[in-house]
């Protein structure tokens, strides 16, 4: 096997813990000595023990002299576990190949410089690409302080989400739907607005077999959305973002976190203030299922790193659009995307668009709110 293989491994490793391990990054590595794997791993959880720690540890001995691969400069601090430098050093590993430097302040280059300093061939860069784009979510917290922001939605061919009656059950068919159930399992959050709380009551959990459920958010300017509603009862304490000055807002016995945050140029909740509060708890991805006008802000915001639309091969010609609000009277005002991917599910298709530029614009974020309202 050649270098690249082994780190095509190490990814494949790391993302076996996809979801699961934010605040930290997905990391895989692997210990080759003679051109034969003698110890792999993967970090599986925050926590928990860092992928090069497990796979000098499977290694054992055979780690002296050997090469270690891993996707992300290992780190040379102490955290909730050792330096994993200290460990490659231990173990008498006499080559280091990382996929990419992590920029992460605690780290940025010090891991790479701690090996190299201590006599050890160090390569950098190998699928530097495919490193950054599997660990997206905590790149962009990291250097911008903002979560990953995934919006979904399921729609008619002419962007229908339910009849003119409110009929929208199924609208797609089972295969788009436990797709869409893959995709809570593998983000840190899951967002609506009040109004989709407040008519729907959904539980926003995950609902396939041994899957991770996201951390509910609710945007809640008002504080409508019942005690007793089913997304503050799962198995993670939901967040609950509405209107204040301050940062906590105290109401004993309620059953979620809830957060206040200043408003937005039009008075609304301002969406960078809750993203900013997301990520200090951890929460570098969030997936946003609506509703209309919630998806709009996100949209006309430049606040959406993706966006995924499963189309039905119907058309309802009327009925409410899975974004609602005044129209773009400009197209050089029109958000833009580029399409990613276009997957057949079942009968319906998942089509996939990327924003042109990544949502990180201080300009654009300045003036995202929204209220969470239908």
């Amino acid at each position: 096997m050649s270098d690249r293989e082994y780190m095509l491994r190490c990814l494949e490793l790391a993302a076996r813990a996809r979801g699961r391990t934010a605040p930290n990054p997905m990391v895989g590595a692997v210990v080759v000595r003679r051109g034969k794997i003698v110890g792999e791993g993967w970090h599986t959880q925050a926590g928990s023990s860092h992928a090069e720690v497990v796979a000098l540890a499977e290694a054992g001995a055979q780690a002296r002299g050997a090469t270690l691969y891993v996707n992300l400069e290992p780190c040379s601090h102490f955290g909730r576990t050792p330096p994993c430098t200290e460990a490659i050093l231990s173990a008498g590993v006499s080559r280091v190949v990382v996929g990419m430097s992590d920029p992460h302040p605690l780290v940025d280059g010090r891991g790479i410089a701690r090996l190299q300093g201590a006599g050890l061939d160090v390569e950098v860069g190998l699928l530097k690409e495919r490193c950054r784009s599997l660990n997206r979510a905590f790149l962009k917290s990291v250097q911008h302080g903002m979560p990953l922001v995934v919006l979904k939605a399921g729609m008619t061919m002419d962007g229908r989400i339910a009849t003119c009656s409110g009929e929208s059950t199924w609208i797609t068919g089972e295969r788009a739907r436990w797709h869409a159930q893959g995709l809570r399992g593998e983000l840190d959050a899951i967002l609506v607005g009040s109004g989709t709380a407040l008519a729907d009551d959904p539980r926003l959990n995950c609902r396939l077999e041994g899957g991770r459920d996201p951390v509910p958010v609710v945007l809640d300017s008002r504080l409508r959305v019942p005690h007793g509603a089913r997304m503050f009862h799962g198995g993670r304490r939901a967040l609950a973002y509405t209107l204040a000055v301050g940062r906590q807002v105290e109401l004993p016995g309620h059953p979620a976190h809830v957060v206040g945050v200043p408003s937005g140029p039009d008075g609304s909740l301002s969406l960078v203030h809750v993203f900013r509060d997301m990520v200090s708890r951890g929460l570098h991805s969030v997936l946003v299922e609506g509703g209309a006008r919630v998806h709009r802000s996100f949209v006309l915001g430049g606040l959406a790193d993706r966006v995924l639309l499963y189309m039905a091969p119907m058309v309802l010609a009327g009925g409410p659009a899975w974004m609602a609000g005044p129209g773009i009277s400009s197209l050089y005002a029109a958000p833009r995307f580029r399409f990613s991917s276009l997957q057949e599910l079942g009968s319906d298709v998942l089509l996939e668009l990327e924003a042109m530029s990544p949502a990180t614009s201080t300009s654009r974020e300045s003036g995202s709110s929204c209220r969470g309202d239908p």
